[in-house]
C-alpha cells in the first residue's frame, strides 16, 4: 500500500493528464448517441411476443396506427365531414402512410337491386337533416365503421393512418401536426396512437437529458460548498462526477446502444453517487488538516489514500455489484443501465483514489476547517450535535432501538400487499396530459387503444377455416374488455347480408362451400378493390388476421386477457401467431416482476458475500443485510400505501438501494473496528465513530438524496416516483447505518469487530473472578 501511495505522488502529473485525456475522448462520443423511445425495445429479441408481433408486421405490411381524433357536437355536420375528407385525402399523400381508414375510406357493402355495391361509408356530404339521418342509419348498419372510426353518439371520429414499416416517429408526428395546422377547423383535434406516444417520449427524453443534468450539477455544487466550505471540497468531487458522466454516456454510442427512457437516470445517478468517494476523501482531509498538524501537502495526500483506499474500494465494489445485479432483469434498458452505471462507478472510483490525491499533492494546504475531529472552528454545529445525540441514545438504549425498528418494519410490510404492476406507457404522463386524454377517448368511444392480433395459416377460402375465424371473433367480442374486432370473416358476413335477404339461411353467415367464398371475393372486386382486404388477408389467401381492440390499458387486465387467449388457442394447428402491443405489455409486466425479485436476491447475496470476504466473517454479511432488509421492506410498503406502481423505472430500486445504501454501513463498521482496536469500549467506539466518520456518512447520503431530487421535476411520472423512492430508501439506509447498526454492534458485539486481545483479556478476568 505504501509503495502504491508513493507511486501516486511520483506519477501525479501523468495520472491527472491521463484522466483528463480519457474523459475528453469519451465526451466526444456523446453527440453520436441515438434515442430509442420504443417500449418494445425493452424486450429481448428472443421474447415470443416481440418475435410474433414483428412477424405479423412483416406479413401484413405494418399494423401500427397514428390517429387524428376529431371531436364535435355532431361529426356528421357538413363542415366537420368536409374537414375529415380533406384530412383523409392529404394524409394519403404523406410518405410512410400505407393506408388510411376514415369515414370516406372504409367501405359500406350494400344491396342494390340484387347486386353487391361497395361504396365509401360516407358516400356524400349531407346537406340537410334528412340526408344526415340517412348517413347515420347506414353507419349504424355498418359494424366495420360504427364504434370503430366513429363513436356511437357521433361526437367523435378518427382519421387513422396505418404506417409502413420503419417510418421515423419524429418525421410522422411532424407531418401529422403540419397536416392539422394546414386543415384548420372549429372542432377539437387530438393526436393519438403509439407513433405519437413514442415521438413524444423521444422528445421528452432529450428535454430531460438537457434539463436535469445541469440542474443536478448546480444543486450538487451548492451542497458540496455547504458541506465543506472550501473550493477544493467543491471542485474535486465535482470533477470526478463530470468525468464519470462523460465516461458513462460516451460508452453508449461506442458499443452500439441507444438512449432509452431509463438512460435518463444514468447522469443523475452518477451525479448523486459518483461524488460519494470524493466526499469521504475530502472529509478525511479536513479531519487531518487541523491546526497544529504540521503535515506537508504530499503527506496529506498519502494519509487520505492510506486511510480510505480500502473502505472506498469496498463501497465502490458493492455499488458496482448492486448495479450489475440489474443484469438479472430481462428488460434490456435495465440491464444496459446496470452496465453503464457500474462502469461509471469504476471510473469515479479510480478518479477518487488516484486523481484526487494526485491533485491534492500539488495544491498548498487549505485553511483548516476543523479545530478537532467533528468540531468545526470550536463551535457545535447542528450536524455534530445531532450525531453526538445519536451516539448517546444508541449507547443507552440499543435494545429498545432494535425492537422499535423491527416493529416499524412489520407495520410497513402490510403495504407490500397493495403493490400494483403497471407497464402502460400512458402512465408516463399525468391524466390531464394529451397522451392519456387521447387514449381515454379511444378506449371509451372507438373500441380501444391496445390490440391483440391472431394470425391463422391455411387455405383461408376453406369454409371450415373461415367459420373458425368467425367463431373466434364472436368469442373475442364476448370479452368485456374487447369492444371491436376486425377480420376477413366479418367482411364475408357483410357481403352475405348484401347478397341475401333477411330470413334467408345464407343471410349474415359464412358460406358453406369454398366456391361460394371465392365468388364473394370476385363479386366484391367488381364494385370494390381487392386491396381493401390487404390488412386482413394476404393475396395468396394463406394467412388471415383477427385484430382486436381492447378498451383498457391496465397491465393487470391485459395480462389476464392474454393468458385467456393463449389458453384458448393452445394447440390449435391453424393458429400461426399471437401478437400485438397488448401482448408485448403483458410480457413486459411479467419480466418487470421477475427481474425485480431476481435482481433483489442477487444484490443482497452479492453484497453480503463481499462483506463476509472483507471482514472474514459471516456475521458481517448478516449485520449489513439487516438495515438493508428493513429499508427494503419500508420502501415497498410505501409503494403499496401511496399506490406507486412497480414499473420499468421503479423495478430497479432494489439493486440501486442495496448497492448505494450498504456504503454507509461499511464506512461505519470500518471506523468502529479501528476505534475498538484503539482500546475504546463499544459505547465509546460508537460515539467516536458517529462524530467523525458519521459526518462523511451523512454528507455521502445527503449527496445521493440531493442528487436524485432533480428527478422530481422529470417529464415522466415513473422517473419522478423513482426519484422519490430513492430518496426515501437512502434516508432509511442512512438511519440504519447511524442507529440500527450501532445498536447491533453494542448488543451483539460481533467478534469480527472486536480486537483480538479483548477475548484474551476477558478470559483472564473470568479466571480471576472464579479464583
Amino acid at each position: 500500500m505504501n509503495r502504491l501511495t508513493e507511486n501516486i505522488i511520483r506519477c501525479r502529473w501523468p495520472i491527472i493528464i491521463g484522466f483528463l485525456a480519457v474523459t475528453a475522448l469519451f465526451a466526444m462520443q456523446i453527440p453520436k448517441s441515438e434515442i430509442d423511445p420504443d417500449m418494445k425495445s425493452n424486450l429481448p429479441e428472443t421474447i415470443p411476443s416481440r418475435i410474433d408481433t414483428e412477424k405479423i408486421d412483416d406479413l401484413f405490411g405494418g399494423t401500427e396506427m397514428i390517429m387524428v381524433l376529431i371531436k364535435s357536437d355532431d361529426v356528421l355536420s357538413e363542415g366537420t365531414l368536409r374537414r375529415v375528407r380533406t384530412l383523409s385525402k392529404r394524409m394519403k399523400r404523406i410518405r410512410g402512410v400505407d393506408k388510411v381508414l376514415s369515414l370516406f375510406d372504409l367501405k359500406y357493402i350494400r344491396n342494390d337491386q340484387g347486386a353487391m355495391i361497395v361504396d365509401p361509408a360516407v358516400r356524400f356530404i349531407p346537406k340537410n337533416e334528412t340526408e344526415r339521418q340517412q348517413i347515420r342509419d347506414e353507419i349504424i348498419d355498418n359494424d366495420m365503421v360504427y364504434g370503430s372510426v366513429v363513436s356511437e353518439d357521433f361526437t367523435l371520429t378518427a382519421v387513422i393512418g396505418i404506417l409502413k414499416l420503419n417510418v421515423s416517429d419524429t418525421y410522422m408526428v411532424g407531418q401529422i401536426q403540419k397536416l392539422i395546422k394546414d386543415v384548420p377547423g372549429e372542432e377539437e383535434t387530438i393526436i393519438g396512437g403509439l407513433p405519437y406516444l413514442r415521438g413524444l417520449v423521444g422528445k421528452n427524453i432529450r428535454a430531460d437529458m438537457i434539463r436535469l443534468m445541469p440542474l443536478g450539477i448546480l444543486i450538487m455544487l451548492v451542497f458540496l460548498f455547504a458541506c465543506f466550505r472550501q473550493l477544493r471540497g467543491v471542485l474535486l468531487p465535482f470533477f470526478v462526477v463530470l468525468m464519470s458522466i462523460f465516461f458513462g454516456m460516451g460508452i453508449v454510442p461506442l458499443i452500439g446502444w441507444k438512449i432509452q427512457i431509463l438512460t435518463i437516470i444514468l447522469p443523475v445517478f452518477l451525479i448523486a453517487v459518483a461524488n460519494d468517494y470524493g466526499i469521504h476523501m475530502i472529509a478525511r482531509y479536513q479531519e487531518e488538516n487541523i491546526p497544529g498538524a504540521e503535515l506537508s501537502k504530499e503527506e496529506m495526500a498519502r494519509r487520505m489514500f492510506s486511510h480510505l483506499s480500502r473502505p472506498i474500494l469496498l463501497t465502490g465494489l458493492t455499488t458496482m455489484a448492486g448495479m450489475l445485479c440489474l443484469l438479472g432483469h430481462t428488460m434490456i434498458g435495465a440491464r444496459q443501465l446496470g452496465v453503464l452505471s457500474a462502469l461509471g462507478i469504476v471510473y469515479a472510483l479510480a478518479a477518487s483514489l488516484f486523481f484526487i490525491p494526485a491533485v491534492v499533492s500539488l495544491l498548498p494546504r487549505a485553511r483548516p476547517i476543523l479545530n478537532s475531529p467533528g468540531t468545526p472552528n470550536g463551535k457545535s454545529y447542528f450536524l455534530e450535535r445531532l450525531l453526538a445525540f445519536f451516539g448517546r441514545i444508541v449507547s443507552v438504549k440499543p435494545r429498545q432501538i432494535i425492537v422499535f425498528f423491527l416493529g416499524l418494519t412489520v407495520l410497513a410490510a402490510i403495504g407490500i400487499l397493495f403493490i400494483v404492476v403497471d407497464t402502460d406507457p400512458n402512465s408516463y404522463y399525468s391524466e390531464d396530459h394529451p397522451v392519456p386524454y387521447a387514449t381515454r377517448l379511444i378506449d371509451e368511444n372507438l373500441g380501444g387503444s391496445q390490440n391483440i392480433s391472431v394470425v391463422f395459416e391455411g387455405d383461408i377460402k376453406d369454409p371450415a377455416l373461415m367459420a373458425k375465424i368467425d367463431s373466434l371473433e364472436h368469442v373475442f367480442r364476448a370479452f368485456p374488455e374487447i369492444e371491436q374486432t376486425t377480420s376477413i370473416a366479418r367482411v364475408i358476413r357483410q357481403m352475405s347480408r348484401a347478397l341475401n335477404d333477411p330470413g334467408d339461411s345464407l343471410y349474415d353467415q359464412v358460406p358453406k362451400t369454398r366456391n361460394a367464398i371465392a365468388q364473394y371475393f370476385e363479386l366484391y372486386a367488381m364494385s370494390g378493390d381487392a386491396e381493401d382486404f390487404e390488412k386482413l388477408v394476404d393475396f395468396p389467401y394463406e394467412h388471415a388476421i383477427i385484430s382486436t381492440r381492447i378498451n383498457t390499458t391496465s397491465t393487470k387486465q391485459l395480462s389476464r386477457i392474454v393468458k385467456r387467449v393463449d389458453t384458448m388457442l393452445s394447440g390449435d394447428p391453424d393458429v400461426l401467431l399471437v401478437g400485438g402491443f397488448g401482448v408485448v405489455l403483458s410480457d413486459l409486466a411479467r419480466i418487470v416482476v421477475n427481474g425485480q425479485f431476481l435482481s433483489l436476491g442477487l444484490a443482497l447475496i452479492t453484497v453480503s458475500l463481499l462483506l463476509m470476504l472483507l471482514f472474514r466473517s459471516v456475521t458481517a454479511g448478516l449485520i449489513s443485510a439487516i438495515p438493508l432488509g428493513i429499508s427494503m421492506i419500508i420502501l415497498f410498503g410505501l409503494m403499496g400505501v401511496f399506490s406507486i406502481e412497480l414499473n420499468v423505472a421503479t423495478a430497479m430500486l432494489s439493486s440501486i438501494m442495496i448497492g448505494v445504501g450498504v456504503d454507509y454501513t461499511i464506512h461505519f463498521l470500518w471506523r468502529y473496528k479501528e476505534e475498538r482496536k484503539s482500546g475504546l469500549s463499544p459505547e465509546e467506539s460508537v460515539q467516536k465513530t458517529l462524530t467523525t466518520t458519521g459526518r462523511g456518512i451523512v454528507f455521502n447520503a445527503l449527496s445521493v438524496i440531493i442528487g436524485f431530487l432533480v428527478l422530481l421535476v422529470s417529464t415522466f411520472l415513473p422517473v419522478r416516483f423513482f426519484g422519490f423512492l430513492v430518496i426515501v430508501s437512502i434516508f432509511a439506509c442512512l438511519i440504519g447505518a447511524l442507529i440500527v447498526v450501532p445498536s447491533l454492534c453494542i448488543v451483539l458485539r460481533p467478534k469480527f469487530l472486536e480486537p483480538a486481545a479483548v477475548g484474551t483479556a476477558d478470559t483472564t478476568v473470568k479466571k480471576k473472578v472464579r479464583e
